[in-house]
């Protein structure tokens, strides 16, 4: 049994940054491409953190909306979203590459993520983008989701992602945080929460349904000022488990 633990990191600049401390206990860092956070470089700060740590390199895309953290939705066409994707992708790998290193995935960020959750036409524009630019990246997108079935759709790698800290609609979407309770902060149960949906394949949604649920990565909120100690709690508990932590595809 395995899993990989991802993080979003390098979306905050300068001291403050959590970064560091998360790196050494993670297995895949999804880095951003300066448009909803980050600048270059923080991004090549970042890419030699992971290749120093032996942790894999992934591009997060976000809309370009610095001031609401890429969380704000906004309205573009196929033509726009896919050179948004290849620009800031192709950043993130190319700058990977100057370092020595490989990039491994994209993950979308924010509202672009959970646009694209639902989007059937979004997600196939941002699998196609991926394809184009390498087709050995891996796509990271929300379990049983549009991006997985895009994924599928055009024969590229993929992972299916679970949240240790977000909480589930019945759907299988992700509740928005506007909603109350829709963050977690429990990190007792929010680690057996994770055991729950890597062992058995299922997780408890708000309403408390029991749905199905597919866990090739889980993710950490980088920005959550208690994720170094969260992480190394979960770290400790999936091994005790017996839940090898490895990144997805992972020769």
């Amino acid at each position: 049994m395995k899993i990989d633990i991802n993080c979003d990191l390098g979306e905050i600049t300068g001291a403050g940054s959590n970064d560091e401390a998360i790196m050494q206990h993670i297995t895949s860092a999804s880095i951003a491409c300066g448009f909803h956070a980050g600048d270059p470089p923080t991004m090549e700060k970042t890419i030699r953190s992971a290749l120093n740590h032996g942790v894999s390199i992934g591009a997060h895309p976000g809309y370009p909306d610095r001031e609401g953290f890429g969380r704000v939705m906004m309205n573009l066409d196929n033509e726009e979203l896919r050179a948004l994707i290849l620009y800031q992708a192709g950043a993130l790998k190319s700058m990977t590459e100057a370092a020595g290193g490989t990039m491994h995935h994209v993950k979308p960020h924010g509202a672009l993520y959970n646009a694209a959750t639902r989007n059937f036409e979004m997600s196939m524009v941002i699998a196609r983008a991926i394809k184009d630019l390498d087709k050995s990246l891996v796509l990271i997108g929300l379990s049983g989701s549009q991006m997985i079935k895009a994924a599928k759709e055009t024969g590229i790698q993929y992972a299916s992602e679970v949240f240790a800290d977000r909480a589930y609609n019945d759907d299988g979407t992700l509740v928005s945080r506007s909603v109350p309770g829709a963050v977690l902060y429990d990190t007792d149960w929010m680690i057996e929460r994770v055991i729950r949906m890597v062992k058995e394949k299922t997780v408890e949604t708000i309403t408390g349904e029991i749905i199905a649920i597919e866990a090739d990565t889980v993710c950490i909120h980088g920005d959550n000022e208690t994720a170094p100690e969260f992480v190394i709690k979960l770290t400790k508990a999936l091994k005790n488990n017996n839940i090898e932590l490895t990144y997805p595809g992972k020769k």
